[in-house]
């Protein structure tokens, strides 16, 4: 599956896997930014993509960004619609609670996942099937 890329900026990297066969393809920022503890930050990667219908993508934290700076989506995972055409942008979360985190054009913010996804119609219905979980809800496996 090949998916349409367009730069809206000169300096916009386009998305990359490190390696073959990863199911993330790295989003780069394009554009400078420093978050400062506890601030959140709308970084623009200066792409937007085409995602094939019946498809989502989901823009997911890079584990490296978290282990060394605490540095997390404010909503993981980020949902993109097949048919949004703008510019991917990535809500970066500094967690540090003293270290600003500076970010440079070019620097690996986040990845991007696409995923299939089935177009399901809400409808009322008078009950719903009685299941073993039942309404158990957080907590409710008791781990």
């Amino acid at each position: 599956m090949e998916l349409p890329v367009a730069k809206l900026r000169d300096n916009a990297v386009l998305p990359t896997r490190a390696h073959e066969g990863d199911a993330g393809l790295d989003l780069y920022a394009c554009e400078d930014a420093h978050i400062g503890p506890g601030e959140r930050w709308s970084v623009g990667t200066g792409v937007a993509v085409e995602i094939p219908a019946g498809h989502a993508g989901l823009v997911l934290p890079r584990s490296g960004l978290a282990r060394d700076h605490g540095i997390s989506l404010v909503n993981a995972p980020g949902l993109i619609d097949s048919g949004y055409r703008g510019e991917l942008r990535v809500l970066l979360l500094n967690n540090d609670p003293a270290e600003v985190f500076r970010i440079a054009a070019g620097d690996r913010i986040a990845q991007l996942v696409l995923v299939p996804v089935v177009i399901a119609a809400a409808v009322e219905a008078p009950g719903l099937a009685e299941s073993a979980r039942g309404e158990g809800g957080f907590g409710s496996s008791g781990r």
